[in-house]
């Protein structure tokens, strides 16, 4: 495991890092031998950063600088009606059947990650609080808007129809992909007991990206957008059958 990232660095919203050098292309020389090695470094060090994006060389230089500016603008709610890059990256979700040993893994962090569901004033909204520790370091964050009132605050808003959802979350990069490995805990409801999910965010396409899958862990099935695995459907008080406000 690496030494725990310094909570000074979540003062920045968002990384992207880009790759330097293509780590796939089979080339010996000094420059792109050098690249490689700053391309591991740089990346290493920013591991366990909530937001931080990997650019890979999936496409032309000239294609890769409009995926930056794309992956920015999405960042700051900018809509560009997708006049900047062909390729978006999308979420993608995979079932782990469980976990190998600790020293099988690429250099990793792990944070104790906590989501809490809110009260809002339309079921088209979904509002909900992480928290996220580390060392004794606790972070917030409001996923619909910033709040205007304190973090904690917002708990008095906590909506009673959602069980709180506790995890481990691990992050790591595995040929050249960021990936986060969520480790759901107790207290849970019967649904979330033994999960772990698989997720990154990539352009790639299927079977480039499986290609990049880490080999070390036992993938059962690829869930994205398979709603038993939304977390919002899995944080639901009521069984599914029953419920209402199940989110397909």
């Amino acid at each position: 495991m690496l030494v725990s990232i310094d909570s000074a660095v979540f003062h920045w919203n968002h990384l992207f890092l880009p790759v330097l050098q293509d780590l796939y292309r089979r080339n010996y020389d000094n420059f792109y031998l050098l690249a490689k090695n700053l391309d591991v470094k740089a990346a290493t060090s920013w591991i366990g950063h909530p937001y931080f994006d990997v650019i890979d060389n999936s496409s032309d230089f000239e294609n890769k600088i409009r995926r930056i500016i794309a992956a920015v603008c999405q960042t700051l709610y900018i809509n560009t009606d997708d006049s900047l890059a062909k390729k978006k990256a999308k979420k993608r979700k995979w079932l782990v059947k469980y976990l190998h040993d600790d020293q099988l893994f690429p250099p990793f962090q792990d944070f104790e990650v906590t989501y809490y569901y809110l009260q809002t004033y339309t079921k088209n909204m979904q509002s909900r609080l992480r928290k996220r520790r580390q060392k004794g370091h606790w972070n917030y964050t409001h996923t619909i808007r910033k709040p205007k009132v304190q973090d904690q605050v917002l708990l008095l808003l906590k909506d009673e129809k959602h069980y709180p959802i506790y995890k481990t979350r691990r992050c790591f990069i595995h040929n050249n992909q960021y990936f986060q490995l969520d480790i759901y805990r107790k207290p849970c409801h019967k649904r979330c007991k033994g999960l772990i999910l698989l997720e990154t965010h990539s352009v790639l396409k299927d079977q480039e990206l499986l290609d990049r899958l880490p080999k070390f862990l036992d993938i059962e099935a690829d869930v994205t957008g398979n709603a038993a695995y939304s977390m919002f459907n899995l944080s639901l008080v009521e069984d599914w059958e029953k419920s209402k406000i199940f989110c397909h």
